[in-house]
Parts: structure tokens; C-alpha cells; sequence
């Protein structure tokens, strides 16, 4: 494997660990650069369901009209 490409470790490890920190910047990233989770989730090369358990433990679950956690 290429050293420069990073793999999916490298890219979730990216992510912020703490759930209230990945809801805010999950939110920020809909907002500003995706169209829905799904395509953030492949972007980032992470399981979309298990986005929203991590958000469901701090009580946030994804709204699809408003593209967020809420």
C-alpha cells in the first residue's frame, strides 16, 4: 500500500473522538461541503450507521429535510 494514501484508520482517526465534538463537526461539514450523510459518510470513508449511534448517545438523531443532527 502507497505510504501517502491514507487508510480508513487514518481518516476516522481524523474525526473527533468525543460525540458532542463529531455531531458539531458533522453538522458543519453538511452545511458548508455535503448534500446529505450518506455522501459525507463515503467521503470519509466511515459507516453512516454508526455515525448515528455515536450521535444517538449524546441525543441527536440525523433530520434528512434539514441535513443535520438535531
Amino acid at each position: 500500500m502507497d505510504a501517502t494514501f491514507p487508510c480508513s484508520e487514518d481518516i476516522m482517526s481524523d474525526l473527533p473522538k468525543d460525540p458532542m465534538m463529531l455531531v458539531s463537526f458533522i453538522n458543519t461539514e453538511l452545511r458548508d461541503r455535503f448534500p446529505n450523510l450518506e455522501r459525507f459518510a463515503k467521503a470519509h470513508l466511515v459507516d453512516e450507521e454508526e455515525l448515528k449511534k455515536k450521535a444517538a448517545l449524546v441525543g441527536f438523531e440525523y433530520d434528512e429535510k434539514l441535513n443535520r443532527f438535531v
